[in-house]
This record gives structure tokens, C-alpha cells and sequence, in this order.
């Protein structure tokens, strides 16, 4: 599926505000964008929504905040991601995703962890 022209402005929009964090960098994927730093993804771009990723640490803040967990159908059946909305704020302004995006890049840290063990 092409990236619609909202994708090719949000996209790189993402992109640019989170490289207060280190060269964070975006990959089409499933339709949609894969959003990395250091080789993890920690956030994707579907239909022009950011979704950060999200672990046990910081799921609390998005679900306090009435974000929606990421989801997807196969074959009839739902699936929930661990990524969840961005906040419309971070959104708008470098420091506030500056420090949504750590959290998400940290809960990536952590699972990679896990899988290593």
C-alpha cells in the first residue's frame, strides 16, 4: 500500500521532532512506518497516527491519559501492540516528545532485554 501524502509530511514531521533523542530514523513497514534509533523500533505511523511503544513501566501514562493501544485484524480476530497513541502534546512540541519518546525507547531497551535472557 503507497504512503498517502499526509504519511510523506507526518512522517518525516515525526522524525524531526524526535531527534532531540539521538538519529532516530523511519522504515516502511505493514503498511505503515516502523520508527527506529539504534536498530529498535519503538514507535510506527499508521494511518497518520504516531503510536509510542509501551511495557508494564509506562502503559499506566498512556491508558491515564485515554490513549488507544494500537490494533490490527488477521483473519477475523483483533490483536493489541504494545504501542499506544502519542499524546496530541508531544506531538506539538519538541520537549514534550523529547521525553515521550525516551520512555518509549526505554521500554524497547527493556524488551529487548528480555529476549536476550
Amino acid at each position: 500500500m503507497p504512503a498517502t501524502n499526509g504519511e510523506r509530511e507526518f512522517v518525516p514531521y515525526v522524525v524531526e521532532l524526535m531527534q532531540s533523542i539521538g538519529p532516530v530514523r523511519a522504515k516502511r513497514m505493514f503498511g505503515g512506518h516502523g520508527i527506529f534509533l539504534e536498530e529498535l523500533m519503538f514507535g510506527l505511523v499508521a494511518g497518520n497516527i504516531l503510536y509510542l511503544k509501551a511495557d508494564k513501566e509506562t502503559e499506566t501514562e498512556f491508558k491515564e491519559k485515554g490513549l488507544e493501544a494500537f490494533t490490527y485484524n488477521k483473519k477475523g480476530k483483533e490483536f493489541k501492540m504494545s504501542y499506544y497513541q502519542a499524546p496530541e502534546e508531544a506531538l506539538e512540541a519538541g520537549e514534550e516528545m523529547s521525553s515521550w519518546a525516551n520512555k518509549a525507547y526505554g521500554a524497547a531497551l527493556r524488551a529487548a532485554a528480555k529476549k536476550r535472557n
